[in-house]
């Protein structure tokens, strides 16, 4: 019998709409039937917005003190939270950054401890969590120092597209002096690893953008794509990675050819997250790649105009509990078949004729 994924849900910035969108995904009952759902939060919290949203009537939640004590059949809530934490929907305050903080960090100690399989994270808002002394630009740089990785990327995924970001959570003006020919191949590799192991999918394909217009048209209209980015191309090319461009990203997603790649890595945020989200914000998962650990979040955020109006789309953390779910037995299934080298030839064999679909063992 396959064992149940169970999954930590931070509860994100209390004001927002991280819990609308948890509890709406949760109601769905195929959501007990594939994981254990285990929220990291207030019990106080999850009731308030809960009775704002009739459809979730039903949901039978249990209060633990820790994962390991998690109801295979029900809503886990884990308080980590004080009782008389201040709740106000729609409002950025000091209080709702810090339950943010305390949840993110209670899930990242049970999923060290081995009681949980992935943790998928609820949005916080930046500003207001590097106020309560939480030095980190986002998440993923949060996770990538906790896990003790060498490097991370931030991947953005859907059904139809994946996209990675060179340089993340830094301003505009630092992207070009913040990129070098190592760091464009560490994140490929990061890239490229996840797509065998994470996705399951056999001679990944990645296309790279490059940074300036036309991608510099030949050093007219800058030299990164010369200097930089053709030459990491080419690194990587040579430890056997398939990468490609770099392509001018104004015509490259125009043109639909995102799709032609198993992933794209872009330079930096807005390069890729804006096509991304144009193309896949209710469905589209932010997925920390290269961490020895599972996370995935909603690609977007607190919304604090449509906290506590019922009015927030769910689907975005519906795909993430999904993925969480598909990368954690993906990863099991790549460890199994590697143990037994006949599996890898079935592998190459079935993913020839279902390219880009994971492997049924």
């Amino acid at each position: 019998m396959t064992r149940k994924i169970v999954v930590g849900i931070t509860q994100g910035d209390t004001n927002g709409i991280g819990y609308e969108v948890i509890i709406k995904a949760l109601s769905d009952a195929r959501m007990l039937e594939m994981c254990t759902p285990v929220v990291y939060g207030s019990s106080k919290a999850f009731g308030l917005y809960r009775k704002d949203i009739p459809e979730t009537e039903n949901i039978n939640t249990n209060i633990i003190s820790s994962a390991k004590d998690a109801h295979p059949k029900r809503v886990n809530i884990v308080n980590c939270l004080p009782d008389n934490i201040q709740i106000d929907p729609g409002q950025c305050t000091n209080d709702g950054a810090k339950a943010a903080i305390t949840a993110l960090e209670k899930a990242v100690e049970e999923i060290k401890a081995g009681h949980l399989d992935a943790i998928v994270t609820a949005p916080f808002n930046k500003r207001s969590v590097n106020e309560e002394t939480f030095n980190y630009a986002g998440h993923t740089e949060y996770l990538i120092n906790e896990f003790e990785a060498k490097d991370g990327l931030m991947f953005l995924c859907s059904d139809q597209m994946r996209v990675g970001v060179a340089t993340g959570h830094i301003a505009l003006s630092k992207v070009s002096q913040a990129l070098s020919p190592e760091l464009i191949v560490s994140k490929l590799r990061i890239m490229n690893d996840s797509l065998l192991k994470d996705f399951n999918i056999v001679k990944p394909k990645l296309a790279v953008l490059g940074l300036n217009p036309h991608s510099g048209d030949k050093g007219l209209m800058g030299d990164e794509e010369l200097n930089i980015i053709g030459p990491a191309i080419k690194m990587a090319n040579e430890e056997g990675i398939m990468a490609f461009g770099p392509y001018p990203p104004d015509g490259f997603f125009s043109v639909n050819m995102q799709y032609k790649f198993d992933a794209v890595l872009a330079m930096y945020h807005d390069q890729g997250l804006i096509p991304f989200k144009s193309l896949a914000f209710d469905s589209g998962v932010n997925f920390t790649a290269g961490l020895p650990v599972v996370r995935t979040s909603p690609d977007h955020g607190t919304a604090f105009d449509l906290a506590g109006e019922n009015k927030a789309n769910p689907q975005s953390m519906i795909s993430s509990i999904y993925l969480a779910i598909d990368v954690v037995r993906n990863r099991e299934r790549y460890a199994q078949m590697h143990a037994n080298p006949l599996k890898v030839k079935e592998f190459e064999t079935q993913q020839k004729e279902r390219p880009g679909k994971p492997f049924i063992a």
